[in-house]
């Protein structure tokens, strides 16, 4: 016992940091990788999820119906965010994490072995949507518990930094699906693909799943939480001026910008380049994965940054990037632009999805005190996305649709939701330098 507290002053000695923060950050960061993994590749699988769940002589509506499951799943993240958010602070984020690991396995092997429309008829899609809710429901939950358990585990000062971390694993585990996907439609057939290929992707993260359960189970809990408890403050009376309705608005505003941009540009992108940007479906996943690759390099770059010159120069800058190049970026992928152009463009919007993910995680987390942060973030945070993020893809379709152009969505959709949130980070406080409530 003496030795292994000793091994970990000389670590802290050497380093600055508590080597358990640094275990409890990448259990947390695994755990979320591999969660993101399993809730994303359905995106870049829609094309063959479509004709076995959603069968239809109009390709765009059978699309239609693909994207609307698959915006089913963000409108089950605002309860998960409220019932595991509020598990979270009254029970410990370690918890939480637990419990949305093990149920965002459940879905993903059940969405593995789903018979398709074909074998089963209406009851195929039926399944689909309650597997993807169950998903979306441990989605809601695993984002404000992971963001609280990495924040209040990270040094003062650093927060900026290890917050990050959040949002590399988020963008790894999309990042993975995406290659996954990718190197999939590479090797197999179109038929092979379509009769049984889409399944492996979601048995594979499975399996992944039972590793990140083993290693959050072996982490402690927060200090910052445990030291709330020891103070029995768990749930104190909230002041006016810290309100947890009120907090949770301003994260509803802080995150609409954030996941527009992640959603349409890192999930749509590659259904987009596909159908308007002349590219096969091998190279449509390749140019967004190399994409994600920048964003994740990136985002701890942005998070360091923020903890030197603060949070909001960098989501500014983020939003009015997004505003003055999306309408001319999307122009030129529609114009047919070769493979090389839209791989630069793919990494163009990486950046710019960077540089608001970067201190994100450590912003949205500072606006509130510690009994309110896992649940009224949650909830902020995943009503935003399952209204304005989980549809990207489908709302973007229907511009398109509707308009008959294809710079409707970021004319008329990503461009407006960047001037809002514009409007909600102006009007917050710079908390970059401030202490951890």
């Amino acid at each position: 016992m003496h030795g292994t507290v000793a091994t970990e002053e000389a670590g802290r000695a050497r380093s600055g940091i508590d080597p358990r923060a640094r275990r409890a950050i990448a259990a947390a960061c695994i755990g979320n990788m591999l969660e993101w993994y399993d809730f994303g590749v359905y995106a870049f699988l829609a094309g063959a999820i479509s004709a076995a769940f959603f069968p239809s002589s109009d390709p765009t509506a059978s699309l239609l119906a693909t994207f609307a499951a698959y915006g089913v799943g963000f409108l089950a993240r605002p309860f998960g965010g409220a019932v595991i958010g509020r598990l979270g602070d009254r029970r410990g984020r370690k918890v939480a994490l637990v419990l949305t690991l093990l149920m965002m396995a459940l879905g993903t092997i059940g969405l593995g072995l789903l018979p398709t429309y074909a074998q089963i008829g209406i009851a195929a899609p039926v399944l689909l949507v309650a597997l993807r809710i169950l998903q979306g429901i441990a989605a809601g939950g695993e984002w404000g518990a992971s963001t609280a358990f990495i924040i209040e585990w990270a040094p003062e000062g650093r927060r900026g930094l290890f917050g990050s971390f959040q949002q590399v694993s988020t963008a790894s585990g999309i990042l993975l699906g995406s290659g996954v996907a990718a190197l999939l439609t590479s090797l197999l057939t179109p038929e092979a693909m379509l009769a049984w290929g889409w399944r492996i992707p979601f048995l594979l993260g499975a399996s992944l799943l039972v590793v990140g359960i083993l290693i959050r189970r072996s982490v402690d809990e927060t200090p910052v939480f445990e030291d709330q408890v020891a103070r029995k403050d768990v749930a104190p009376a909230p002041s006016a001026a810290e309100s947890g309705p009120r907090l949770g608005l301003r994260a509803f505003g802080f995150t609409i910008f954030w996941t527009v941009s992640y959603y349409m540009l890192l999930s749509y992108m590659p259904t987009f380049t596909q159908k308007f940007g002349a590219l096969s479906a091998s190279q449509a996943l390749w140019s967004n994965t190399i994409g994600l690759v920048a964003m994740v390099l990136a985002v701890p770059v942005f998070g360091h940054l923020s903890d030197r010159v603060g949070r909001k120069p960098l989501l500014i800058a983020s939003a009015v990037a997004a505003v003055l190049l999306s309408y001319p970026l999307f122009m030129i992928v529609a114009g047919g632009a070769g493979f090389l152009t839209v791989v630069a463009i793919q990494v163009v919007f990486g950046l710019i999805v960077a540089l608001y993910s970067g201190p994100g995680p450590a912003a949205i987390s500072e606006m509130f005190p510690s009994h309110l942060r896992s649940t009224w973030m949650s909830i902020g945070y995943t009503l935003a996305v399952a209204v304005f993020g989980g549809f990207a893809p489908f709302i973007a379709t229907w511009l398109i649709a509707a308009t008959g152009s294809p710079l409707a969505p970021g004319a008329l959709y990503l461009i407006p939701m960047a001037l809002l949130t514009l409007v909600v980070v102006a009007r917050m406080p710079e908390t970059g330098k401030s202490r951890l409530a």
